[in-house]
């Protein structure tokens, strides 16, 4: 009973912290993608959380903005925005954070961490949100690429370096 109580507070912890990173964002004026600090809390709910509860969290941070709260990024919600130009990256989310709780299931080390963090943060979330994008904004692989992944590669790196060390230092707590 205690470990479910300790699993749901988890769950919600980073539901909410899913939707306030997306108050701290960067604008970039020629993507419709602004750089947010969502993909590090989300790397972290993938590290740190079982499978389950990692993409339950996610799960609710996306029908908290379905239903209309302004947790996506710049304070927007509704279905409207999942389908939009930024909906692959959110639904990527989702898809990311499983993956790298699965890849961190048995071993929780830093190197493991990194590994998952680049595999989910970057490669799957780029991956949903790139396709997505090019399909939605009618552009190319390549312009979508070009728009919607290239620059934010060197942060993106950054934040899988820092949610590594945090998962690292974090997991004898969790």
């Amino acid at each position: 009973m205690k470990y479910e109580i300790k699993n749901l507070i988890l769950t919600a912890l980073f539901s909410a912290l899913i939707a306030i990173s997306a108050y701290i964002i960067i604008p970039i004026p020629f993507s419709p993608v602004p750089i947010t600090a969502q993909t590090i809390i989300v790397m972290l709910a993938g590290s740190l959380l079982s499978s389950v509860h990692a993409g339950t969290s996610v799960l609710i941070f996306l029908l908290m903005g379905a239903v209309g709260l302004p947790v996506f990024s710049k304070g927007q919600s509704g279905v409207g925005t999942i389908l939009g130009p930024t909906g692959g990256y959110l639904i990527g989310f989702f898809l990311a954070v499983i993956a790298i709780s699965l890849l961190t299931k048995n071993k929780k080390n830093f190197k493991r961490f990194l590994t998952a963090n680049i595999i989910g943060g970057v490669i799957i979330i780029y991956t949903a949100g790139v396709l997505w994008l090019s399909f939605i904004s009618n552009i190319g692989i390549k312009k979508a690429l070009l728009v919607g992944a290239v620059p934010f590669l060197p942060g993106d790196i950054l934040k899988v370096i820092l949610a590594s060390f945090l998962a690292n230092k974090l997991k004898k707590y969790i």
